[in-house]
């Protein structure tokens, strides 16, 4: 079978050992995973979980049923294979001099992306967007030199009424 992305998306309680309840499923059954983002949701006392794994979907079939049956898990949805919309948000740290600053500038401003610090040899950019637009634009300033970045992860809503 072959490993895919899959995106799981999990409503559960707002109760302390949640999270480590989630991440242990999965190293019980030795799924790593590629991102988790959690965050308050639509309704008071729920957050709503993004969590992507590579495997295949017999497998992640199986972690998403225990996943269900978890104290404080509400539902869980294996969004793979549905329309989704999807974003990550990266912050980007990357070296600049007085010469380099409006080469920057313009490559940022190619992927709508903001500078929203400047120091004195670096500029701090703040990108939205897929995954594939964040790599590509970390790809083109490695060429300038990258101090630090930072990346939310996926998080994802199924597209339209469903």
């Amino acid at each position: 079978m072959l490993a895919v992305k899959h995106t799981l998306v999990a409503l559960v309680e707002d109760k302390p050992g949640v999270l480590n309840r989630i991440s242990s499923l999965f190293r019980r059954r030795n799924f790593n995973i590629d991102s988790i983002a959690v965050g308050s949701s639509e309704q008071p006392g729920f957050s709503r979980m993004t969590v992507v794994v590579r495997g295949d979907s017999a497998e992640v079939e199986q972690v998403r049923k225990q996943l269900d049956k978890l104290v404080n898990v509400v539902r869980v949805s294996d969004i793979t294979y549905v329309a989704i919309v999807t974003r990550e948000l990266a912050l980007i740290k990357v070296k600049a001099t007085a010469a380099t600053r409006s080469e920057i500038a313009q490559i940022i401003d190619i992927f709508r992306a903001n500078i929203i610090d400047v120091a004195a040899n670096s500029l701090t950019i703040e990108v939205t967007g897929n995954e594939e637009k964040v790599d590509s634009l970390i790809k083109l300033l490695r060429g300038f030199g990258i101090r630090e970045v930072v990346r939310t992860g996926r998080v994802a809503l199924t597209r339209g009424n469903a």
